[in-house]
């Protein structure tokens, strides 16, 4: 369970698809993270902060050229209505921004409360980054039609850092990334399918043989698929024993 005394992470979504923040709470690990009390989620609909009949937030950028801008003023609006604890951190999701990985993740669980925009259109008025100075943040070198399902990415990996969210917190220290690597292979039951064997070692029942070969074949898929996140690792005594098995062919 969750430390009942802890207050709930607060996370803002400013959005013009409320509907969608909402429905990312309604299943998986975010479903529970809310139900737990772990974690709270805001949409906040940037079409209340607009004025006009058409609920306008956008409009053509000065200078021409093709796409719409995302207008500054419902942007002010909404971000000065939320609580000065929101405030503190606003995330622009953003194709420019950094990339957003399983550190960043952990760092904005452990921050307390966080705002992101989900952008769209061509680009928001650039006045609301000099007010705001938003950290912004990328999923990866494409582009999204709108940041809304980048939001749900991010809540989703914060929720499962949370305390309490997952009843077995070692499946997600377990994780690619967590400790600076990719996870190991699993199997499970039954121990033969088609002719294709579970490694013995993983029904041993010893659990030091057992730690010890997950740790050496998520170094064995790390150096294959990932090597440049060894590069940036300081590896155990033992992991470089294992590495250099790996590299001798064991």
């Amino acid at each position: 369970m969750a430390n009942e005394t802890a207050r709930p992470l607060r996370i803002s979504v400013v959005t013009i698809f409320p509907e969608l923040v909402k429905a990312f709470s309604s299943e998986g690990v975010l479903r529970l993270a809310v139900e737990k009390g772990a974690m709270e989620i805001h949409p906040v609909d940037l079409r209340d902060f607009t004025h006009d009949r058409h609920r306008t937030v956008d409009d053509s950028p000065f200078g021409g050229g093709p796409g719409m801008v995302l207008k500054p003023e419902p942007l002010f609006d909404a971000l000065e209505s939320l609580p000065e604890e929101s405030r503190r951190r606003i995330i622009l999701l953003s194709p420019q921004g950094r990339t957003f990985h399983q550190e960043r993740a952990r760092e904005l669980a452990e921050g307390g409360d966080f705002t992101m925009i989900a952008g769209h259109y061509k680009a928001l008025d650039e006045r609301v980054v000099e007010h705001f100075q938003p950290e912004e943040l990328s999923l990866g070198d494409y582009v999204l039609s709108g940041g809304e399902m980048a939001a749900g990415v991010v809540m989703d990996c914060v929720a499962r850092l949370l305390p309490g969210v997952l009843n077995d917190f070692d499946s997600a220290a377990g994780d690619s990334f967590y400790e600076g690597l990719l996870d190991c292979a699993y199997y499970t039951r039954p121990a033969e399918f088609r002719g294709m064997r579970a490694p013995e070692v993983l029904l041993s029942g010893n659990h030091a043989l057992i730690e010890r070969h997950r740790r050496k074949e998520a170094l064995r898929r790390t150096l294959e698929r990932r090597p440049d996140l060894l590069e940036s690792r300081k590896l155990t005594p033992e992991e470089r024993r294992l590495l250099a098995e790996i590299r001798g062919g064991q």
